[in-house]
């Protein structure tokens, strides 16, 4: 089984779809990540799980999650 899984969301700032590659084997994560097409901060925050797979929430960077 590939742990590297593309997942999509969009930028909170300019709305644009942004896609990432995330690895599976890493467990649960959150980090910053400037958007690819207006470059600003975005907190990206990853959940995995074996039945639903990866999840992926997006947020402007000052926003609480």
């Amino acid at each position: 089984m590939n742990a590297i899984e593309s997942v999509s969301d969009f930028c909170p700032y300019c709305g644009e779809a942004i896609e990432l590659l995330v690895d599976g084997s890493a467990g649960d994560d959150q980090y910053i990540e400037d958007c690819e097409v207006c470059c600003r901060p975005m907190s990206i925050v990853l959940s995995f799980d074996e039945e639903e797979g990866v999840s992926i929430r997006v947020y402007a960077e000052n926003d609480a999650y």
